[in-house]
């Protein structure tokens, strides 16, 4: 039997309140935000997604219980995937002992949102909700065990609000909330104006050395990179304890890379992770698979993560963009696609950007809808990789 189509749809990081990436939200890409059968037997009819993504779960966002049939629950393993299923739903006959039936066989269940007049079963102990449409009180939500999604938190005071309410997990646009001058815990910036630095002698293929001296200048810097080659990801069994062995281990072209996504590692090595790296990773990524997937050179590819990686600086350093690229000298194309969206890669970099892929968007980054599922594997499968390890 032919598989079906690769799917399209949303998929957004849900993280803790600790800075830490949890689990992934599935919805759908057009009219209804739930993911109907069809998508689920897509998504789930081979094991890639559950792997590219391990050790993440699946929070699935459902309109109505009788989506759930004994086949498609054969697709969804219990240990993997969380159901998030509209309040609403509840009103139907039987719905709310199906949904108490499958907490028992091992689902994680949360009711999404509030529906007048329907009340959830007791055994369900776990919520999520849209708080662009409101946020509950504070400590609201403590007599019910969990775990809470709040979703749609696009701002600081929200995600701290929400927090407050007593959620644990939390989706939306607040880690590209500009920061408060006051919470920058007194960083002047240097550690980040030396990594400029790195990137500019890296570009003109500079000395050894010369690197070496910029490294040694920045404790914060030296740790995040020998933490780095030292991890699971890259160790060969052999503890690399200079700048000099960390150069070699990696090689320049790694070296260039990890420099980039290394602009957003915390600036105290104590301090929660920056939500910011992973999402420039997975942007990064992203449009370096696809221009993989069209035959483009390592240069072409280099040149597709840059633009992926950079486009979050403007968010990271809390300045116009325009005034970050006056000082980076970077290629035309990359330029474009950063200040305009403007070219295949700047079309591709607002797909990305966007996290939305309707069969528009895909056409105008001129992106089949398989290579963009193939590269969004690949591209959270790394993401996750580079969250654990920095």
């Amino acid at each position: 039997m032919a598989l079906p189509p690769p799917p399209l749809v949303e998929v957004h990081p849900v993280a803790n309140a600790q800075n830490e990436w949890v689990a992934l939200l599935l919805r759908g890409a057009a009219g209804s935000l739930a993911v109907d059968a069809a998508a689920l037997r897509a998504l789930f009819a081979t094991p890639e997604l559950l792997a590219a993504v391990a050790p993440l779960d699946c929070i699935v966002l459902l309109d109505a219980v009788a989506v759930l049939t004994p086949a498609i629950l054969d697709l969804l393993p219990p240990n993997r995937v969380l159901l998030a299923v509209r309040a609403s739903a509840l009103a139907a006959e039987g719905a709310p002992r199906r949904l108490a039936e499958l907490q028992l066989a091992g689902y994680r269940i949360l009711v999404d949102g509030v529906a007048p007049g329907v009340a959830p079963p007791p055994a369900l102990r776990g919520v999520a909700r849209d708080c662009a449409e409101g946020i509950p009180a504070p400590l609201s939500l403590s007599p019910l065990s969990g775990p809470h999604l709040a979703r749609g938190v696009d701002s600081l005071a929200g995600f701290q609000a929400c927090a407050n309410a007593g959620f644990h997990w939390f989706e939306g646009d607040y880690p590209l909330a500009r920061p408060h001058r006051d919470d920058k815990r007194g960083d002047d910036g240097s550690t980040r104006k030396r990594l400029l630095t790195l990137l500019a002698l890296l570009a003109r293929d500079a000395d050894q050395r010369e690197l070496e001296h910029q490294l040694k200048q920045d404790p914060a810097l030296s740790y995040h990179l020998l933490k780095l080659v030292n991890s699971a990801a890259f160790s060969g069994g052999t503890e690399i304890a200079s700048f000099g062995q960390a150069i070699s281990r990696l090689g320049r072209r790694q070296l260039q890379r990890w420099l980039q996504l290394l602009l957003y590692a915390r600036t105290d090595p104590d301090g929660p992770p920056n939500l910011l790296l992973p999402l420039a990773a997975l942007r990064g990524a992203t449009l370096e698979a696809l221009c993989q997937r069209d035959g483009g050179d390592r240069d072409a590819q280099d040149l597709a993560f840059m633009a992926g990686v950079f486009s979050l600086l403007d968010c990271l350093f809390d300045m116009p963009m325009a005034d970050i690229v006056a000082d980076l000298a970077l290629p035309p194309e990359v330029e474009a696609a950063l200040l305009r969206r403007a070219g295949r890669l700047g079309r591709r970099l607002q797909l990305a950007a966007s996290g939305r892929p309707d069969p528009a968007a895909l056409v105008g980054g001129a992106v089949h809808p398989a290579d963009w599922w193939q590269a969004q594997l690949h591209a959270w499968h790394w993401a996750i990789e580079v969250a654990r390890n920095v």
